[in-house]
């Protein structure tokens, strides 16, 4: 069963929250993280993603294309990056979920879907 794990957070304040020694032993960790998942099989992908102020919003108004500054108009925190790793079922993917949470106080878990939905 594929999973999404999403982390989310802001880079810009983390930095500007947290020691550097802090964000050393995080990144440290996704390494290592990374490289557990990879050992077990379990490793499909994995992506740190930019600053949120680098995000654009693309919507469709009526029929004219609109692009705008930033992820969310109201948000404090932006998806700042995700693995996606295939285990054996829902509890693997909580106890990976479980460590990474460690890191970012809040994280998505997400079943990838085998195919879209019947209509």
């Amino acid at each position: 069963m594929k999973y999404m794990l999403m982390m989310f957070g802001d880079a810009g304040t983390m930095l500007d929250e947290r020691p550097k020694e802090w964000v050393r032993d995080m990144i440290a960790f996704m390494e290592g993280f990374n490289q557990d998942l990879a050992t077990r099989g379990e490793f499909v992908s994995a992506e740190g993603l930019d600053f949120p102020s680098t995000a654009r919003t693309v919507s469709l108004v009526g029929d004219q294309v609109v692009v705008t500054d930033g992820p969310f108009a109201e948000a404090k925190e932006a998806l700042a990056g995700f693995w996606i790793f295939d285990v054996a079922d829902e509890a693997r993917a909580v106890e990976l979920a479980s460590k990474v949470v460690v890191w970012a106080r809040r994280v998505e878990l997400r079943r990838v879907a085998d195919a879209p939905p019947e209509v």
